[in-house]
């Protein structure tokens, strides 16, 4: 150690790095010169720093092949160096670096680690006119396969600079060279080499995606920048199919959104000017993405592995939304060129088309139709009829047909006269497990769309509908999705066609269920019973024959025919009903059923609306012998469900006061029991019991429902680590506490165990809870203050005399002033949550820190 610190060290450091001595001995030299530079810096005369660095970079070119863990010393040295010179010594001093050693005769691994290191460096927001010699040096290693990737790497880094747009001189400069790699593109894409056409690819989109803007600001070089564009739209359209054959062309897909954007932002006469020269462009592109999202021959796509095609089914998708970003740019004569290189396709008969190219046109038209309004377009008449012409031989094709005809189901509705074109080509597809996807998704498209033209082809809808429910040929998704179809059809018929077909499509289903509830239960009779409960809940869930429809009623033409007599959902369900009791008598212990049960009268509820009151008795009282069997989160949703609609209604207190205080007893029960393990339950429950004291504040009067059992059961409830329920629980005090001048047992339990609550909010802002829910703590707060100000003021006062409560983070005059500002404000409750945020960081040590600066 004394021998490093010497002066002396300055000369023999350099004897012990010659090349005879053995690695321990050249080590001990490196570490002395660092030794020497790092910490004597200031013994080194100014006029000889530059033949220090030289002798570094020498003895460091010479170890390169060398021992690495000398090589490692002297680089450390020579960091140190760069660092005590810069920036009035060696101002530019990792680029003299990287030009030292990118020799020509340097080793291949040598110029691969100078490339790194440039990659690294430029990272830094490095001025890019500095770089301009080694961004060529980097464009020159493009041509050693061994430094290609690591050039990519540094080219695009470079290029992708957020500052460099500063620098447009050089990046015109760019320019050049990026368009010099185009012959090696070439070679590459023709040799199957997709390593280097990735790479090239990387490159020229750096370039135009993060340029753009500033590029077509250089009009004088527009030529220039146009060549680019040229250059990408060939990456783009690369041979091949993606992701077997090439992976390249899905880079450039977000570059033709910016260079869009970018022109669609020009003040008007720039941007007709940029218009006229990149309109056919993306026409170009337009034929060009259509082409990449046909599908290969049926003897390729069978030897595709299920992960490529899904890998292909993601960049169709990607291709599919940037033709509807196109179309913003192109528009309607995007469409007319597609339809018209459609009807030449489906009407040449000299030169047949292959299947790919017509299902790519029609994906490149549904694409544009499921997103844009194409309502106004003069040649969606023309694909309609073109679209029964289309011979259908393939699934893929059938898939794009469907896809295609529920994407105008929209333009159908207003065009009624052309359904009868494309329903039964609909319906045929239906029976096609195949196609049970497309199929059931355009019917339901159909059905909610045009339900009010459909009446004359609903007795064919539901019966093809019903046979292929019957067959079960489709998932169990798709025939819930077929049966709300069916739900949105029915909807609009006469009361008389709507109880025909209603009839003949449950009666199967009652039939079915009337056997499975004699059967002794088993686990193949419980998933039978559970797919029958979901197909009538989803057909419920859009079964809707209310007389109000908002999409119709400034139609004259199409209004819903009166309903006379009963509504026939409602005669359906009662039927049903008699059935469900049935099965529960001997699956009233199985909680999915049960769940599936609560389904059903969930979705007609939400539907019927005041029609179920016919049904409000029955359902209580099954309701409350589900709940009692089996505590469910969806039982208490129903009965919610039930308060919020029919509470209010005299006739209807007494069955739902009867469920509500039934349901309160047996969750009370469970929250003795221990009710951590239901947060689902506590969340509902909570919920309830706020919707009871919004809708019927009476149902608290109830001489045998015990308050302060319920009131306590909400304290505990916010201190559950699952922030849905504490959130239902803030909700659940935040309509309580305003009634406790109104109902007298509510006032009674607050003022006794107000103390308790206040406790609880302020232990969560405290620290105990997600400051997520600070808000709906700062919710009680406010309302404690406003309904129950003069005992908060004691009760807050008590509370903050504890030691170290709520926080040990906070003093006693912070708690003070937290207090006098909570009692203060009685108005503004903004400004209460405010004063709960700041409070819940001081708790919480966080106040004033980078971590809850935008919080």
């Amino acid at each position: 150690m004394q021998a490093q610190v010497s002066p002396q060290a300055w000369h023999f450091s350099w004897l012990l790095l010659h090349m005879d001595k053995v690695p321990e001995i050249q080590y001990f030299g490196a570490s002395a010169l660092h030794i020497k530079i790092s910490r004597y810096w200031n013994d080194i005369p100014a006029d000889q720093y530059e033949t220090l660095k030289s002798q570094l970079f020498t003895h460091i070119t010479r170890f390169a092949s060398g021992s690495k863990i000398v090589l490692t010393r002297l680089c450390v040295a020579l960091a140190s160096l760069a660092l005590s010179m810069m920036p009035e010594a060696w101002p530019c001093a990792v680029a003299d670096m990287v030009r030292m050693f990118q020799q020509q005769d340097s080793p291949g691994f040598i110029k691969q680690k100078v490339l790194k290191c440039f990659s690294s460096w430029v990272q830094l927001e490095i001025p890019l006119m500095d770089c301009e010699n080694l961004i060529q040096a980097a464009f020159t290693s493009l041509q050693d396969p061994e430094l290609f990737d690591t050039a990519v790497e540094a080219v695009v880094n470079a290029i992708s600079q957020p500052d460099a747009q500063r620098y447009v001189n050089t990046l015109l400069k760019l320019i050049p060279p990026v368009l010099g790699l185009q012959e090696q593109l070439r070679q590459a894409v023709q040799s199957g080499d997709m390593e280097t056409s990735h790479g090239i690819c990387r490159i020229a989109v750096a370039l135009g995606e993060n340029h753009s803007r500033a590029l077509l600001d250089q009009v004088e070089h527009w030529q220039s920048f146009l060549a680019l564009v040229n250059m990408i739209m060939f990456c783009t359209g690369i041979p091949g199919h993606y992701p077997v054959n090439e992976t390249t062309s899905s880079l450039t897909l977000t570059f033709w959104y910016t260079l869009q954007d970018d022109i669609l932002s020009f003040e008007p006469d720039k941007q007709a000017v940029y218009q006229q020269v990149y309109r056919p462009v993306y026409f170009q592109l337009v034929d060009v993405l259509l082409h990449k999202a046909q599908f290969p021959s049926d003897e390729e796509y069978g030897f595709w592995s299920s992960d490529e095609k899904e890998q292909f089914r993601i960049y169709r998708v990607d291709i599919s939304d940037t033709l509807m970003y196109v179309y913003e740019m192109l528009g309607a004569e995007l469409l007319s060129s597609l339809y018209d290189k459609l009807g030449r396709l489906l009407t040449n008969t000299e030169q047949p088309s292959t299947w790919q190219h017509t299902e790519a046109l029609l994906y490149g038209f549904q694409s544009i139709a499921e997103t844009i309004d194409v309502n106004y377009s003069d040649v969606v008449p023309g694909l309609i009829g073109l679209i029964p012409r289309i011979s259908i031989s393939n699934v893929q094709l059938a898939d794009t047909v469907m896809f295609t005809i529920g994407a105008l189901s929209e333009w159908l509705a207003d065009h009624p006269v052309m359904i009868n074109n494309v329903l039964p080509l609909v319906l045929q597809a239906l029976g096609n497990p195949e196609l049970s996807i497309s199929s059931v998704s355009t019917l339901k498209k159909i059905c909610r769309e045009c339900k009010y033209d459909l009446p004359p082809y609903a007795a064919n809808i539901v019966a093809v509908s019903q046979e292929v429910l019957m067959k079960q040929i489709h998932k169990t998704s798709q025939c819930m999705w077929l049966m709300q179809a069916l739900g949105f059809l029915l909807s609009a018929l006469q009361v008389e066609e709507i109880l025909k077909n209603l009839h003949s499509l449950i009666t199967p289903y009652i039939q079915q269920l009337e056997k499975l509830a004699d059967e002794t239960p088993n686990p193949s009779n419980k998933l039978a019973i559970i797919h029958i409960l979901g197909l009538l809940s989803n057909l419920f869930t859009t079964l809707d024959i209310s007389h109000h429809d908002d999409d119709h009623e400034s139609t004259e033409v199409k209004k819903l025919p009166v309903q006379q007599g009963p509504n026939p959902v409602v005669v359906v369900l009662q039927q049903v009903f008699q059935l469900i009791q049935k099965v529960l008598s001997k699956w009233l212990n199985d909680a999915q059923v049960v769940e599936s049960v609560c389904a059903i009268f969930e979705k007609s509820v939400k539907t019927l609306l005041d029609d179920f009151a016919p049904m409000v008795p029955q359902l209580c009282e099954m309701l409350g012998q589900m709940y009692s069997t089996i505590p469910q989160a969806s039982a208490i949703d129903l009965t919610r469900q039930l308060v919020h609609i029919f509470a209010h209604e005299p006739a209807h207190f007494p069955p739902i006061k009867a469920l509500f205080l039934l349901v309160t007893s047996v969750t009370l029960t469970l929250f003795q029991q221990g009710p951590r393990d239901h947060p689902d339950i506590v969340d509902s429950f909570m919920q309830l019991l706020a919707q009871a004291l919004k809708r019927k504040p009476d149902l608290f009067l109830c001489s045998n429902l015990d308050v302060k059992a319920v009131f306590q059961c909400g304290v505990l409830s916010l201190k559950f680590p699952e922030a849905p329920t504490v959130k239902a629980s803030c909700g659940f005090f935040t309509e309580l506490l305003p009634r406790c001048g109104e109902i007298a047992p509510v006032g009674q339990v607050v003022h006794e165990n107000g103390k308790v609550l206040l406790q609880a909010v302020l232990e969560g802002v405290g620290g105990q809870a997600s400051r997520s829910l600070m808000d709906h703590f700062a919710e009680i707060l406010f309302a404690l203050n406003k309904h129950c100000f003069s005992y908060l003021s004691v009760w807050i006062k008590e509370a903050m005399q504890e030691d170290g409560f709520p926080s040990a983070r906070v003093s006693p005059e912070q708690k003070e002033t937290f207090s006098q500002q909570i009692l203060r404000e009685r108005v503004n409750k903004r400004r209460v949550k405010e004063m709960v945020k700041e409070f819940t960081l001081l708790c919480r040590g966080l106040h004033g820190t980078e971590y809850t600066a935008d919080y």
